[in-house]
């Protein structure tokens, strides 16, 4: 049998949420006119960053793919030629394709990043008409040059080794004191 408690106050209990809700103010969010910012390690869009020099940072390891358990990302590594690098390291990402039908923006690829080269930006606006435009190639996923970077492929600074850039002892396009290793 049935309480009073259970027959007359439960069904109305279950309407709290809405009774509060009723009568407050509506808030209406004014966006794409009126844009909130982010949190600061909000995950947006990805980007490959470069060195001072404008060298990549992606040495085509494959390990961001690899991480990704969308199977989001694709690279192809290939090797640098002496006369002009795209990378300090031995090898440099060719090839690199993000693709965000797929991608979950977990992050895991920032973690698997050896060099941080991948990074995510606050960008989060990634809608699109079609759906080869949501397929990012590399062109679209690298960093802009700034003023003192020179494009790749080029040789690495004088007076440096693969060693220095990792370890973050060069500066914007000007040779570094001592650089090589000690």
């Amino acid at each position: 049998m049935a309480s009073v408690k259970e027959s007359l106050w439960d069904p109305v209990a279950g309407f709290g949420v809405t009774f509060r809700t009723m009568f407050r103010k509506v808030f209406t969010e004014q966006y794409p006119f009126d844009k909130k910012p982010t949190a600061p390690r909000f995950h947006g869009r990805h980007q490959l960053n470069r060195w001072p020099d404008g060298l990549e940072k992606c040495i085509g390891c494959e390990l961001c793919a690899w991480a990704c358990p969308a199977d989001a990302i694709y690279v192809e590594g290939a090797d640098n030629e002496e006369g002009g690098r795209m990378s300090p390291g031995e090898r440099y990402g060719r090839v690199y394709q993000i693709n965000y039908l797929r991608c979950i923006l977990c992050g895991l690829c920032i973690e698997a990043c050896p060099t941080r080269a991948l990074t995510m930006t606050n960008e989060y606006e990634l809608a699109d008409r079609s759906r080869e435009s949501l397929i990012y190639e590399k062109k679209d996923l690298l960093a802009p040059l700034l003023p003192g970077m020179e494009e790749p492929p080029h040789a690495m600074q004088l007076g440096t080794t693969d060693k220095d850039y990792y370890r973050g002892m060069v500066g914007a396009a000007v040779p570094t004191e001592g650089g090589g290793d000690k």
